[in-house]
């Protein structure tokens, strides 16, 4: 079987991809190769001579790994809910304690639910969008194809909606983690990249590190139904479920996860995973935890690899690291955790930070306090109350009932038997302070009015206030910035993930450069690594030669895709500008190329690509027309024919100086040559004589 052979363009062979066939189709039982001309049949040994690396007690201290970490970020955890109450306007039952109840009025204001939304719209009016540069001119090509298929990848996996979760969730707590997967179910089977928004109370990694990639371990769970997890891995049937039997494992597999014989828990939650506070009733009962595990370790090469395991309970579901094709390899060939975390404001000692609400939530809790006291009093005032002895005779049902217009009383009412309760005015210092708890929520969150659109200190010219906006969004532009550095990482892993994959040709639509759609095939085959021959001849004889390959390697430089309304409004007028002062015409080219030099704003390279352009075709038009008059030259010396007129004393003259010169100077010409003898005759009647 010589196609067994045959390596593909990403230089596999059939047999590299059998195991995986298998797995796919569920064989168990050893792979049998065809035996060697002339030699025995030979039975191929899977890896480790069948003892998997990753057993029953690995999976035991993984998830007493798992148990620490979750220790060491106990405090995260419970101030990302508590956040989430201040977000959800429950901040009351922050203040007082959820389970005290109170009838004193409770004011909600949401100046920090508008600060953070203000924010939030400055993300999504610039949606990144990815600008890969190569390194090597060879390629050029395959860094602009890539330009155009990442978005589309991006966008396969609604990656806005995932941006705007993404930039909610930092906003509010500080960090926000999304993933980088490649999930084989996508594309009918085919397999494709998966970006994900992941929740941080669902993510785990060792306590201590800044860098989450220096952590030795990381751990993504989920719940999952109980049942569908037995349909999704067959080999979990009767792991998990909710009748609380004794399963084949031992111990108790019901949802409340008791321990099994391991120590771990089987089947059920290994790990109680924190919960929000919901507004309407969560049921995790029958359900399990499911745990991907991603841990890095040394090959047998020396060189660091990244492992996966996905497990529930003691139970192994898959770990690359059994599997022989991805034993040395490791499971992604970057070697990193697919994971990027994007942090608003950082801590020292740990890769998370913190975000507005912890910021904000101290004045917006003074303002609810100042404003509880402030209705407190006024309902005071405009319900009065009465000081009355017990024997004053007034109809208590008559004087409280609005509608009756006579109140029976016995005796004489008098101002020692009753009188209306005086209620002090709240004073004015109360509301300067309410004022000032306002500004500073507004002025430590940059989220001013002039932010808003709105104006104050009789700034009213729109120019003025635009500029004041675009000067006081200088903490949204570095926060913006950060979100950027985020989704540059998240692009190196997709092309990563292109390279290792992306075995068979796929059809992309991408968006041409004359803003058409274009249909493009593309693979890794580009991305793969190229031999490079040996320096010298020989070389390949000598010891210990490895013949060396070359990897494309890329940049990636955002540029905002969607722009506010104002940002699209000063680019046009400055296109406008330059058109005005003339730096697209073609005469001007080297003026405008040397303005161009010293200014800065987007879309510059665009401009200098059309000047140049500009001044090229003016150019090839002036090298054309004078080649043009020396061809009319020759054939007017060969033949006697005029073929453009410009044969015969003055008028070759300005034809001449119409090929050397500009489009200008060519119209003038144009102009002269197009005057005939009578013409010239009536122009000098025309002309007054001053000597006469």
């Amino acid at each position: 079987m010589d196609e067994m052979n045959l390596p593909n363009r990403a230089g596999k062979t059939l047999k590299d991809y059998l195991p995986l066939a298998a797995r796919k189709l569920g064989i168990k039982q050893k792979l049998q190769e065809e035996p060697l001309e002339g030699g025995p049949q030979m039975e191929a040994r899977p890896y480790n001579e069948g003892r998997p690396v990753i057993d029953k007690k690995a999976i035991e201290k993984a998830i007493k790994t798992l148990k620490d970490y979750k220790d060491g970020k106990r405090n995260l955890e419970s101030r990302i809910v508590e956040e989430e109450q201040w977000w959800k306007l429950r901040q009351w039952d922050v203040i007082r304690g959820k389970d005290q109840k109170t009838d004193r009025p409770e004011p909600t204001s949401a100046w920090l639910f508008n600060s953070i939304a203000n924010k939030h719209a400055d993300i999504m009016d610039n949606y990144p969008e990815p600008n890969v540069l190569p390194r090597e001119r060879m390629d050029e090509q395959d860094a602009k194809t890539l330009s155009s298929v990442l978005p589309v990848v991006f966008e396969r996996n609604h990656y806005e909606e995932t941006y705007s979760d993404a930039g909610w969730y930092k906003l509010k707590h500080g960090v926000v983690a999304k993933g980088v997967f490649w999930n084989k179910d996508l594309e009918e089977g085919m397999g494709d990249i998966d970006i994900r928004f992941i929740d941080m109370l669902n993510i785990f990694w060792e306590p201590g590190i800044t860098d989450l990639q220096a952590s030795r371990n990381l751990f993504v769970v989920d719940l999952k139904d109980n049942d569908l997890l037995e349909q999704e891995y067959p080999q979990l049937k009767g792991q998990v479920n909710a009748a609380g039997r004794e399963g084949p494992l031992g111990g108790k597999v019901n949802a409340a996860g008791r321990e099994g014989p391991l120590g771990g828990k089987v089947g059920g939650q290994i790990i109680d995973v924190k919960q929000y506070v919901y507004d309407d009733s969560v049921d995790v009962t029958g359900k399990s935890v499911v745990v991907d595990w991603y841990y890095k370790k040394r090959n047998a090469a020396g060189k660091v690899v990244l492992h996966y395991c996905k497990f529930v309970g003691s139970e192994i579901i898959y770990a690359s690291e059994n599997e022989q094709e991805y034993a040395e390899r490791g499971f992604y060939d970057h070697g990193k955790y697919p994971i990027c975390f994007d942090v608003l404001f950082p801590e020292e000692g740990t890769p998370v930070g913190f975000g507005y609400i912890a910021i904000m939530k101290s004045p917006q809790m003074y303002i609810d306090k100042l404003s509880q006291a402030i209705l407190e009093n006024t309902i005071m005032t405009a319900k009065p109350r009465y000081f009355g002895k017990k024997t004053v005779g007034i109809n208590k049902d008559q004087f409280l009932d609005l509608a009756e217009p006579i109140v029976d009383v016995e005796g004489d009412i008098s101002e020692e038997r009753f009188r209306p309760i005086e209620v002090q005015q709240m004073g004015g210092n109360v509301l300067t302070v309410l004022q000032m708890k306002i500004d500073e929520l507004k002025e430590t969150s940059s989220n001013r009015d002039v932010s808003q659109g709105s104006s104050s200190g009789g700034v009213t010219a729109a120019a003025a206030i635009a500029a004041l906006q675009e000067a006081g969004n200088k903490t949204s532009r570095d926060m913006i910035s950060a979100s950027y550095r985020s989704y540059t990482e998240e692009c190196y892993l997709a092309i990563e993930l292109i390279r290792q994959f992306y075995d068979e040709t796929r059809s992309f639509r991408i968006t041409g450069d004359t803003g058409r759609y274009e249909y493009i095939q593309y693979s890794n085959a580009a991305l793969q690594g190229q031999p490079i021959p040996p320096a010298y001849a020989g070389q390949e004889l000598e010891s210990g030669y490895t013949q060396a390959v070359r990897r494309p390697v890329f940049d990636i430089v955002i540029k905002p895709q969607k722009r506010s309304s104002y940002s699209k409004l000063s680019q046009n007028e400055l296109a406008k500008e330059l058109y005005g002062m003339g730096f697209f015409n073609p005469e001007l080219a080297e003026q405008s190329m040397a303005a161009l030099e010293v200014m800065e704003f987007d879309g510059k390279e665009k401009v200098r690509e059309r000047v140049q352009q500009g001044q090229t075709l003016l150019n090839q038009m002036a090298q054309m027309q004078q080649q043009l008059v020396q061809m009319a030259a020759f054939i007017y010396a060969a033949t006697g024919q005029d073929v453009l007129g410009t044969q015969g004393g003055a008028q070759a003259q300005p034809a001449a100086q119409a090929a050397s010169g500009g489009l200008g100077q060519a119209q003038k010409a144009a102009q002269t040559n197009a005057m005939t003898s009578y013409g010239e005759r009536l122009a000098k009647n025309a002309t007054p004589k001053m000597n006469d």
